[in-house]
C-alpha cells in the first residue's frame, strides 16, 4: 500500500492539501476555492465523490474559505477539534448539521478508511488548532502550519514522518521591515503566530537529529508568506542552516517548497 500527497493550487495564500491511498482520499483544509479543488482532485484521477472525509487544522479564512461547498459536494464528514467545529458554525457555516461533523481530539487516534490519523496541537490564535500525522501501510505523513512554537505533540509526529509538511511563513527581516502594521508583525512573530524560516530549520534540525525512521524524509517547505519571504530564500536559509548541524540536502533529506500558484507532483511513499 502506498500513501500519496498533493497541494492545490490557489494563486492566493489559501491552504488545501490531499492525502490518499488506492481506498481513502482525505482532503486537508479548504481555504482555496472549490472550482480549484476539484480541479486537483481531477488531475490525480479523483472525483468529489471519491473524497472520504475532510479534515479541518482551524477556523481562519485561508484554511475554510470553500468549506460549505466542499461538504456538499463531497458529501463527506469534516473533522476537527470541537473548538474550531463551534466556532464554525457560530460564526461561518450556520448550515452545518450534527450529522456533518465528527469532533476528534489531539492524541486520540482514529481511522477513516484505511488511514489512521492523529492529530496533534498547535499554538495559534484560533479556537482549538491541529496539525496532523496520517498513517497507512507503514508510512506516514505530518502536516504542520499555522503554528508560532513547536509543540512536543507536533514534534514528535514530524520525527517519524516519510513526508513532512512544514510550515516556512516568513523571513524575519523582511516581516520586521516590511509594510505590515506592527500590531500585525506582533502577532505573527507571537507563540500564537507563524514559523519563520529559521524557526522551520531549528525543527527539523530537531527532527532529523531525533530520527530512527532509517530512510531520508521528503520535506516540503508551507504556508509561505507572499510578502515576507520568497521560495527560494525559504529553501536556501533552511538548506544552510541544516548544512551547518550537519544534514546535506539529498542525503540526509530531500527539500522542496509548495507554491501557492501551481498544483504539486504527486508524491507516494
Amino acid at each position: 500500500m502506498s500513501l500519496g500527497f498533493c497541494s492545490f493550487a490557489s494563486g492566493s495564500s489559501g491552504n488545501s492539501y490531499l492525502v490518499f491511498t488506492e481506498r481513502t482520499a482525505l482532503i486537508i483544509d479548504a481555504g482555496i476555492a472549490y472550482r480549484d479543488i476539484e480541479q486537483g482532485l481531477l488531475g490525480v484521477g479523483l472525483n468529489p465523490e471519491d473524497v472520504s472525509g475532510i479534515l479541518i487544522t482551524h477556523e481562519h479564512s485561508d484554511h475554510i474559505k470553500s468549506l460549505r461547498t466542499l461538504a456538499k459536494k463531497t458529501e463527506s464528514p469534516i473533522y476537527s477539534a470541537q473548538g474550531t467545529l463551534d466556532v464554525i458554525i457560530e460564526k461561518y457555516v450556520p448550515s452545518l448539521r450534527q450529522d456533518d461533523i465528527v469532533s476528534i481530539s489531539e492524541g486520540e487516534l482514529f481511522s477513516i478508511g484505511d488511514i489512521e490519523i492523529l492529530p496533534f496541537a498547535l499554538s495559534h490564535d484560533a479556537a482549538e488548532p491541529l496539525g496532523y500525522l496520517l498513517i497507512a501501510g507503514g508510512r506516514r505523513i505530518a502536516i504542520m502550519t499555522d503554528t508560532g512554537v513547536v509543540t512536543e505533540g507536533a514534534l514528535k509526529a514530524l520525527r517519524e514522518a516519510d513526508i513532512i509538511i512544514i510550515e516556512s511563513n516568513h523571513e524575519e527581516n523582511m516581516l520586521m521591515f516590511g509594510r505590515y502594521p506592527f500590531t500585525l508583525k506582533r502577532r505573527i512573530l507571537s507563540e500564537n503566530g507563524h514559523l519563520s524560516n529559521i524557526a522551520a530549520a531549528a525543527c527539523l534540525s530537531d527532527v532529523l537529529g531525533e530520527r530512527s525512521n532509517p530512510n531520508p524524509p521528503i520535506i516540503k517547505l508551507a504556508h509561505l508568506s507572499k510578502e515576507n519571504n520568497t521560495p527560494d530564500l525559504a529553501f536556501l536559509t533552511i538548506r544552510n542552516a541544516l548544512f551547518e548541524e550537519g544534514y546535506i540536502e539529498g542525503i540526509h533529506y530531500k527539500l522542496g517548497v509548495l507554491e501557492a500558484t501551481e498544483i504539486s507532483e504527486i508524491i507516494r511513499v
